[in-house]
């Protein structure tokens, strides 16, 4: 079976666009128009548009005095958080690997995207009655506990801006007012630990805990989800444990491996 991209779904200037970008990025100095249009076979005309727009979206920076275009400070951005993501799963990825297999239940890991938990690692359980998030996808903050986690360890400011626009009711159990998320985030946050029950998908257990950058700061959260049969009142101590012991040993490797990433003088 080919895995070729169907050619019917491709936008011709949105390719062409990235051809030029990807041609000024591969460059690793500032190039002219006349160079990039020369390079790619393409009307000067037509690379004069895409250099503009790629500027204006921030990709790509114009400097009028030398007529120059270079790589701007979102693509420089995008690169980063690329590399920090990576770091971030290779250091939690072990410790998610363990929690699943000790109790068989859904492991996940997710960051922040605005008002939502963006999910980038999750390891299933083999049991029936699986979790439906996948890697990728998107929740609402106020009714994950992975967003729950994160909310109640970010400063007053940023929680009040993530939640001053109408929350979704996503089931029937979804918390959607303010006082009561705002006593919800002050019991994890005294705690350190976030719960959510049914809140995202139905009949469903999540236990959330932040992971914490040097200063204190939420970079993401790690959680166990499971039925909420499954989540006994024996259990659920030990879940909640293992996950706070989880997130100090991630903490403590993305300490590590970001000042073995300083230059040395």
């Amino acid at each position: 079976m080919s895995t070729e991209p169907d050619d019917r779904y491709i936008v011709g200037p949105v390719l062409k666009a990235l051809k030029v970008l990807d041609a000024i990025a591969q460059k690793g100095h500032p190039a002219s128009l006349t160079t990039i249009a020369t390079e790619l076979g393409l009307p000067k005309t037509s690379v004069f548009r895409y250099l503009r727009t790629l500027s204006a979206a921030g990709f790509l920076t114009y400097d009028a005095n030398r007529d120059r275009y270079s790589v701007g400070i979102r693509f420089r951005a995008l690169a980063t958080a690329d590399k920090s993501i990576q770091r971030l799963r290779e250091c939690a990825m072990p410790a998610l690997a363990e929690i699943n297999r000790e109790f068989n239940e859904t492991t996940n890991l997710a960051v922040l995207a605005e008002n939502h938990v963006v999910y980038i690692d999750i390891i299933e359980s083999t049991r029936a009655l699986r979790m439906q998030a996948r890697i990728g996808s998107r929740d609402p903050v106020h009714s994950t506990a992975l967003g729950k986690a994160i909310l109640a360890r970010l400063p007053l400011d940023e929680r009040t801006q993530l939640l001053s626009d109408a929350l979704p009711q996503r089931t029937l159990r979804t918390i959607t007012q303010l006082k009561t998320i705002e006593k919800q985030l002050a019991e994890a946050a005294t705690s350190g630990v976030a719960i959510e029950i049914g809140e995202n998908e139905e009949g469903t257990m999540c236990m959330g805990v932040a992971i914490l950058n040097e200063t204190g700061y939420p970079v993401a959260a790690i959680s166990i989800s499971a039925p909420e049969r499954r989540v006994t009142t024996e259990i659920r101590p030990r879940m909640i444990a293992r996950l706070q012991e989880a997130t100090t040993q991630i903490s403590q490797k993305l300490a590590s491996s970001q000042l073995q990433q300083l230059p040395v003088d």
